[in-house]
């Protein structure tokens, strides 16, 4: 079993910061992708940011120059830095993760979502 545990959600005023931070544990033989991805009232799910275990990152084009994902693959972390947050930032945002199995397959997890909010 794969936990995901996601941290730093809240409210915060438009122009402000927010670092979310996720931590897997458990069985984990090696993480390949680590994304972030989140759902506003009444839209999809739509992918914010990625890392490759390589450390190639892939950003939305909403949220370019303004979002910066980093991860720490000793401690199995990944980390999204928002600065510049604007109203249209707010949603749930969910860790995803790619993990490689030993013999095969690439199962993928999900965190349980934090909620970020940007309001005056």
């Amino acid at each position: 079993q794969v936990q995901l545990v996601e941290s730093g959600g809240g409210l915060v005023q438009p122009g402000g910061s927010l670092r979310l931070s996720c931590a897997a544990s458990g069985t984990i033989f090696r993480i390949n992708a680590m994304d972030w991805y989140r759902q506003a009232p009444g839209k999809e799910r739509e992918l914010v940011a990625a890392i490759t275990s390589g450390g190639a990152t892939k950003y939305a084009d909403s949220v370019k120059g303004r979002f910066s994902i980093s991860r720490d693959n000793a401690k199995n972390t990944v980390t999204l830095q928002m600065n510049s947050l604007k109203s249209e930032d707010t949603a749930v945002y969910y860790c995803h993760i790619i993990l490689s199995l030993p013999l095969g397959g690439e199962p993928g997890y999900w965190g349980q979502g934090t909620q970020v909010t940007v309001s005056s």
